[in-house]
């Protein structure tokens, strides 16, 4: 008995399941809510039933839709899960057919996009519930309205389920260019190069050598022929340094050489995004003694220095000028310069603002600086045109969404805004007090029409009281900011006054001795200050044709104080003098957050207490 009721049982149940399969084949319907056909081993037929599902993240957030401005590129990480507890297959495709002038693609980076495969893609999920695959995905959009792209995923347990709606595309591998190959690709209609048998020289006018790098502007200068690394040399002045001690032009060894390789917040290397993804440290520089004229001079093979960051040498200067005039060349920014090249044991060759070479000594005169580095052979570009307004923009360094992201986590040179009216465009010095960020005016303050100038004190040492203090704790204060930009500045800040004359290392300005960290005891305790001589960002950045010079904290002597002269040099003068310009400098608040743009001049960030 007992064995009977258990087969009618057993019957039942399988009367109730043949009866549902007959009604799904008979409706003609599949679905994956309900169960998924699948082929297996041996041509067999599995059954599993549930929802197949998954999860689509857009910058870590669910959405479907990538938006981009106009004239304008992103790159969005995208994020596809699988919830399901068994393996499945998915399709990542974009709906709708792309603008004109509209781009997108994988971006390779390391930690993010697996190989596609030939439909396209590559995103099966194998083993456990929760497994992810990560893409980034860059959209160019350089037409003149902004571009929605929405995403769509198909899943099934085989690719044989799969299949693209009609309008549906897939992505593919954006394959980037190196910058060599770029660079010596197109220099553009006012640009060409010149191959010497080891390096490839950019020349011309004005090339579209253009690059922008942690926060700076940069020129290529030339292409290592077998190596494929790139020279670069900053398109304006950063600062201006005392080249050594007196009678020594040697680079080794020299204040020069310390500047451009301190990797502390003091100098230029330290202050340089991620050196070891994106340039040659090990980087030969030759300093070979050389007192021919231009057009004289023949590649240098004397004795090198190893180090990441240096000058150009005067063969390389004169190499970028083939078939052009020196005064005409790009090399010529219109500012003094230092070269790596002694003309004797004594002398340097810096460069004046009309592009000739000049010989001089290495303490009496602090020329403004450019250094130079070479990007190594794997370094990509992934945006511009190499024009200046559109410089190349490099794979690793091209930050398009910013939003929420901590201003003290940015670099020294990018732009931002602060301020009302005319003077509101800054630029970050660096993040001297380890939690917040110092920023500088990008130009002296200006009234409108004209800069404004005033004398700095009745004496060498900056405080709120002297001239230029009150000015700067006043009347920039209440006529140049509002309450909210107020709010953001550090109230109490330490300015360093330390002294610099001729011959003395840039470190005096801030430490007690050069080989030294202990601060020295000359300072200031102010709301807002200026910059101190060989600061970063206290350079020139243009050529000012209205001659306007502007002052630094840094004494000279005892009555005279260092300023920044419009043609690229640090020069001296009297406190009482009342014609040189002011940019303020100040430190942010570790709180402050970035609520849109890149950091670029074109498109500076905006700003906002976090």
């Amino acid at each position: 008995m007992k064995r009977i009721l258990l087969e009618t049982s057993f019957s039942k149940i399988y009367m109730i399941v043949m009866i549902l399969i007959s009604v799904l084949l008979l409706g003609g319907y599949f679905s994956y809510a309900m169960f998924t056909v699948s082929k297996e081993k041996s041509n067999a037929i599995s059954i599993v039933t549930g929802n197949l599902t998954y999860k689509l993240e857009v910058d870590g957030k669910e959405d479907n839709k990538l938006v981009v401005n106009a004239n304008s590129s992103k790159e969005f990480i995208i994020t596809l899960s699988n919830p399901n507890n068994r393996t499945s297959r998915f399709n990542f495709y974009y709906l709708g057919d792309l603008p004109e002038r509209v781009d997108i693609g994988y971006v390779e980076d390391d930690g993010y996009n697996i190989t596609p495969d030939e439909k396209g893609i590559n995103l099966e999920k194998s083993g456990t519930s929760g497994s992810s695959n990560t893409y980034i995905i860059r959209v160019s959009n350089i037409t003149d309205e902004e571009v929605t792209i929405n995403l769509g995923v198909e899943v099934g347990l085989d690719y044989n389920d799969l299949s693209l709606p009609e309008n549906g595309h897939l992505f593919r591998k954006i394959e980037y260019r190196t910058v060599a190959e770029i660079i010596l690709a197109d220099q553009g209609e006012n640009g060409n190069t010149y191959n010497d048998g080891v390096d490839t020289f950019i020349t011309g006018e004005d090339p579209n050598n253009y690059i922008w790098y942690s926060g700076k502007l940069w020129r290529a200068v030339s292409v290592n022929n077998s190596a494929k690394t790139t020279k670069l040399v900053t398109q304006w002045n950063i600062s201006t340094v005392n080249y050594n001690i007196t009678g020594n032009a040697t680079f080794e060894g020299s204040y020069m050489e310390d500047w451009l390789n301190d990797i502390s917040v003091d100098g230029f290397l330290g202050n340089l995004r991620e050196p070891d993804k994106f340039i040659v440290t090990d980087s030969k520089w030759d300093d070979t003694i050389d007192d021919r004229m231009l057009g004289s001079i023949t590649r240098p093979n004397g004795t090198t220095i190893t180090d990441a960051v240096g000058l150009l040498n005067m063969y390389e200067y004169q190499s970028s000028y083939h078939g052009t005039s020196f005064s005409n060349g790009y090399l010529n920014n219109g500012l003094y310069f230092w070269t790596l090249t002694p003309f004797t044991s004594s002398e340097v060759r810096p460069i004046d603002n009309n592009g000739n070479a000049l010989n001089t000594s290495p303490s009496h005169y602090s020329y403004g600086v450019r250094p130079s580095i070479n990007l190594k052979s794997n370094v990509k570009i992934v945006a511009g045109d190499g024009t200046i307004d559109n410089p190349y923009r490099l794979l690793g360094d091209n930050d398009t969404n910013l939003s929420g992201t901590s201003l003290s986590s940015r670099y020294s040179g990018e732009y931002l805004r602060f301020g009302n009216g005319k003077n509101n465009l800054y630029r970050i010095v660096s993040h001297e007090n380890s939690i917040g960020t110092k920023i500088v005016s990008s130009e002296p303050l200006n009234d409108g029409n004209k800069f404004i100038t005033s004398m700095f004190g009745s004496d060498v040492f900056y405080t709120n009281n002297n001239t230029i203090g009150a000015f700067l704790n006043g009347e920039y204060l209440r006529n140049y900011l509002d309450n909210n930009y107020i709010a953001m500045i550090e109230d109490s800040n330490i300015w360093y006054l330390g002294e610099v004359g001729i011959g003395i290392s840039y470190r005096l300005s801030k430490y007690k001795d050069k080989n030294s960290n202990e601060l020295t005891s000359y300072n200031t305790i102010s709301k807002i200050g200026l910059l101190r001589f060989a600061e970063l960002m206290a350079g020139q950045f243009n050529n000012y044709k209205e001659n306007v010079n502007y002052w630094t904290l840094t004494p000279f002597t005892s009555s005279i104080v260092l300023n920044i002269n419009f043609d690229g040099n640090a020069y001296s003068d009297l406190v009482s003098n009342s014609y040189c310009g002011i940019k303020p400098a100040l430190n942010l608040k570790s709180n402050i957050i970035i609520t849109s743009g890149d950091g670029t001049k074109e498109n500076p960030f905006n700003i906002s207490l976090g």
